[in-house]
């Protein structure tokens, strides 16, 4: 990855200093001098020459230790093709570093061959147990196959307009118009050294493109000033303001090469020169990758420096305070791997790049949520649930450097798809999902409510409003994850409310409703009211209904209503009157123990003396009896048994209807 790179003084060497010091000449030192610089091309290109130079029988081991070198270089290159093919000629020679297995298994990630990867990490943990790498390259390993089948809704493509054939990196906006990006890039019109001993690429120059009035992004030019030098500069922030640009350098001076960060300030069109921004005295560590808080209070960085979790870490110093507070942001975001590019959205929403959470391979690209502090239990840290991106923001390759621009949009950068390892910049969208709850309001008999409204209020703060359309029919846009309340009234009709949560899965969903209104002054069945046979008593399985009752006149707490109770055919007159009268009392009783006043409820028994007439709701549930026809007795006669049974069974029921609407307490 063509990036400014970390430089990492590798026990690794040791044992090839060993073994080689018997033959060491001036090629191998140079060789091993680079690879201790982070001069990682420079020092490829030596071992690759050696490696080629020594015989296969002769000098097998010689080969294999020199392979390895080689591997080692290709890794920290990001090719891990050539890495991978490296290491299993290193194996092939029998070099004797139980690493080539954990260092093959990680090449092997990082080109999506997961299966091979985790048979080589579980055969280096059967010598090894503890090994923290090991243990997250399987988990990565064996969760990678699972994001690429779930995916996600990001749409990611090349950005074309700011490709070149070499390394171009770190996108960010300059300030919150967005109509400037800047970038860093190694192509062939850089102003920097002609080779980088890291990747033997041009060192790397800030480049910008600016948004014209149709929104076409300019040719990409290189920032004029003093701004860019013979340098590696790279990873450009900004001020809220954009007037002020942090960005790293890479200075090789001596040795060895060390990664500073520096600012510079606008003047009009051009950036004055750098200027190094003093973070600690130590000289030795590396500090990289600035990105500065939306409030500009704080400087985010990756640092090398004493006092981390391990690799690179992600600290803070705040740029308000004379003494610089400086801080580490803690082991739920750092591990003993490497987190880099920091990318502070927020106050509370945190991204980043790692290789020491689990991922895909190489860097992936994690977004940390900051949690509210638990105030219950006393505990004053912060609390940080950090989640991969997942695909397609991530793949095998290194994911890292994302900047946001309008809504869920933004760039980022990555080594996908590129054999030599050179980054690219990707753009990416997150469309807005599509959740809607729709219905209709009906009333008791199937039929379209005329002028019905329609409010849903969300505990989101939102709050909607709607006239159903002609047919009863109603729709409304949601948001994820949120409860609502809803209501339904007319002119005439009592009011009919619905609570509902909206799913959390990101997937566009549409969810339905349906209102049934009881209209006023008009006799209303009440469903699934049961006895047992020739009983007043209510069973169990009736007071879900009768809640629902509850609840109703709880909800328009100035309706009387008469509670009546109709048997069928069968029996006496006079005793089903009786009984009819009994059960209506049952149902009343139910409702004055749950809190409705006794003077709002009149009960009556009708016997069998009112007969249902057949209404379209009836008739959609039991076609054989057309709409409009009353089942008498007499009728109910000159019906199949089977047809009498149902007959009988609707002329069995409940009802309530409103007959005042001015009881006060």
């Amino acid at each position: 990855m063509k990036r400014i790179i970390y430089i990492v003084v590798g026990l690794v060497m040791a044992s090839v200093a060993l073994s080689l010091s018997s033959c060491k000449g001036p090629k191998l030192k140079d060789a091993d001098e680079a690879y201790d610089r982070g001069e990682y091309f420079d020092a490829a290109t030596i071992y690759r020459k050696l490696y080629n130079r020594y015989n296969r029988k002769e000098d097998a081991w010689l080969r294999g230790e020199l392979a390895f070198q080689l591997g080692m270089c290709h890794l920290k290159l990001n090719q891990g093709n050539r890495a991978s093919a490296a290491f299993q000629n290193a194996i092939r020679y029998e070099y004797g570093d139980s690493t080539t297995l954990l260092r093959l298994a990680q090449a092997q990630q990082r080109e999506g061959q997961y299966s091979l990867a985790i048979k080589n990490y579980n055969e280096y943990l059967d010598m090894f147990p503890d090994d923290w790498e090991a243990q997250v390259g399987i988990s990565g390993c064996e969760l990678a196959p699972k994001w690429k089948e779930e995916g996600s809704r990001y749409i990611v493509k090349p950005f074309k307009m700011l490709n070149s054939r070499r390394a171009d990196y770190c996108p960010m906006y300059l300030d919150k118009n967005m109509e400037y990006i800047y970038y860093t890039s190694t192509n062939e019109k850089s102003t920097g050294e002609l080779h980088s001993e890291i990747t033997g690429t041009k060192k790397g120059d800030i480049y910008f493109t600016k948004k014209d009035e149709k929104g076409n992004w300019s040719r990409p030019a290189v920032v004029e000033g003093g701004l860019n030098t013979e340098h590696d500069e790279g990873a450009a922030a900004f001020t809220p303001d954009g007037s002020t640009m942090y960005l790293a350098r890479a200075v090789r001076q001596d040795w060895p090469t060390t990664v500073e960060i520096y600012t510079s300030t606008r003047s009009e069109a051009k950036w004055n020169a750098p200027q190094k921004f003093e973070i600690t005295a130590d000289t030795l560590s590396n500090y990289s990758d600035p990105a500065v808080s939306p409030d500009g209070e704080w400087l985010y960085f990756a640092s090398d420096m004493p006092g981390g979790q391990g690799g690179t870490d992600i600290w803070r110093i705040n740029l308000k305070d004379k003494h610089g507070t400086l801080e580490n942001l803690g082991p739920q975001i750092n591990t003993k791997g490497n987190e880099r590019y920091p990318n502070v959205r927020t106050d509370s929403l945190l991204y980043f790049a790692s290789d020491g959470h689990p991922g895909m391979g190489g860097l992936d690209l994690f977004v940390a949520q900051l949690q509210p502090r638990d105030e219950e239990h006393h505990l004053d840290m912060d609390r940080w649930v950090i989640k991969n991106m997942g695909v397609p923001m991530n793949s095998a390759a290194d994911d890292f450097g994302i900047t946001f621009g309008t809504g869920e949009s933004g760039l980022f950068s990555s080594n996908r798809g590129d054999a030599r390892g050179y980054d690219h910049i990707f753009s990416f969208i997150k469309p807005d999902l599509q959740i809607w709850i729709s219905g209709y309001v009906l009333d008791k008999d199937d039929e379209p409510v005329p002028n019905a409204v329609i409010r849903i209020v969300g505990d989101d703060g939102s709050n909607q409003k709607t006239a159903a359309k002609p047919d009863g029919s109603f729709r409304f846009d949601l948001q994820r994850g949120v409860k609502y309340a809803m209501m339904a009234g007319a002119d005439g009709y009592l009011n009919a409310r619905q609570e509902f949560v909206s799913d959390t899965t990101e997937e566009d969903a549409e969810y339905n409703v349906d209102f049934v209104l009881a209209a006023m002054f008009k006799a209303q069945i009440i469903e699934n009211i049961f006895y047992d046979f020739d009983k007043a008593v209510l069973r169990d399985e009736s007071k879900l209904a009768l809640d629902s009752m509850v609840m109703l006149l709880k909800d328009h707490p100035n309706i009387v209503i008469e509670m009546a109770s109709h048997t069928d055919r069968i029996g006496s007159a006079k005793y089903n009157q009786g009984l009819s009268q009994r059960r209506a009392q049952s149902v009343v009783d139910y409702l004055i123990e749950n809190g409705i006043p006794r003077e709002r409820l009149k009960p009556a028994g009708y016997g069998e003396s009112r007969p249902k007439t057949v209404t379209k709701r009836i008739h959609s549930k039991y076609p054989q009896f057309e709409e409009g026809v009353t089942l008498t007795e007499e009728f109910i006669k000159t019906l199949s048994k089977e047809d009498r049974e149902a007959a009988d069974q609707i002329n069995r029921r409940t009802e309530f209807q409103v007959i005042d609407t001015s009881y006060e307490y």
